[in-house]
């Protein structure tokens, strides 16, 4: 690795770094990464920093720019995705986002993240039992937790975010929580209420799984629904034109590759992962 490429990404761990309370706040949201660490490549001391911690810190604070130079649009989605959680951290509100796979939301949600102070994104799974995403929450905020109890570790992290100015949680498929994770929301909602603003983001799956805990009066379904304002915030589907903007940004300007990009993904519903494997495909060809 190179000199140059050690200091790009000293200068990504700065701006990352930045956006926490605190040097140790962003070193312990970091896995695999000591605080140690993190002060001597800020330092510019990285002697003794194998390439390999380079790559991993880069991996977790870098560019959302896929390598190979991706370039991301600014879709209708971008826009509408930036505004709601702009919105939702300057004014405290919860929301939840919901749109088709490949529109774009988890890529958006994470520049949103990288790019602002406050803002902890969490990737939710099936799998994940209470004590797991109470652990998961508390490294992106920072908080060691290891040796309390997860009721103890929850009131840790509540307490950290609201002496925060303006936070942000970001929980990224929230429909995947099952239902006993899922009853946090309802906690979190309490306490923050009036501190931070909550964002979730999934497909519209989440509203079969919510009309069905409303209609067998499911614990804690009315809640919930009841804290996200009884409404989701629904996107607009992906259209020609975003797939357009998709195809400018990234260097296939010929009407005939544009239209060739566009009919390709209109009979996969212009899912965004789907036109980016075409441009792709197409720039290969080109440097051929």
């Amino acid at each position: 690795m190179t000199l140059k490429e050690k200091d790009a990404i000293r200068d990504s761990l700065q701006a990352y770094c930045a956006k926490y309370p605190s040097q140790n706040k962003a070193a312990g949201s970091l896995k695999g990464v000591s605080a140690g660490t993190v002060s001597t490549i800020l330092n510019g001391k990285y002697e003794n920093i194998s390439d390999e911690m380079f790559r991993n810190i880069s991996s977790q604070v870098g560019s959302v720019a896929a390598a190979g130079g991706w370039q991301i649009a600014e879709t209708k989605a971008f826009r509408d995705i930036m505004k709601a959680m702009r919105d939702a951290q300057e004014l405290r509100l919860v929301t939840w986002i919901t749109g088709d796979s490949g529109c774009g939301k988890t890529t958006v949600a994470r520049i949103y993240a990288k790019e602002n102070r406050e803002v902890f994104y969490i990737d939710c799974r099936k799998d994940m039992c209470r004590h797991n995403f109470v652990r998961e929450f508390a490294r992106t905020v920072g908080i060691k937790i290891e040796g309390h109890s997860t009721y103890d570790a929850w009131d840790f992290i509540m307490r950290e975010i609201i002496q925060m100015d303006f936070p942000l949680i970001v929980l990224n498929e929230a429909d995947k929580l099952c239902d006993d994770v899922f009853l946090y929301i309802i906690d979190m909602y309490n306490t923050l209420e009036d501190y931070a603003g909550i964002v979730f983001f999934s497909t519209d799956q989440i509203k079969r799984r919510v009309d069905t805990g409303l209609r067998y009066n499911k614990k804690g379904y009315q809640e919930v629904s009841s804290r996200i304002g009884r409404r989701f915030y629904d996107l607009d589907p992906t259209s020609p034109n975003d797939v357009y903007a998709v195809c400018m940004a990234n260097g296939v300007t010929e009407k005939k590759k544009t239209d060739a990009v566009i009919k390709d993904s209109q009979a996969y519903s212009f899912d965004l992962r789907r036109v980016k494997k075409i441009i792709q495909i197409l720039k290969r060809q080109a440097e051929q």
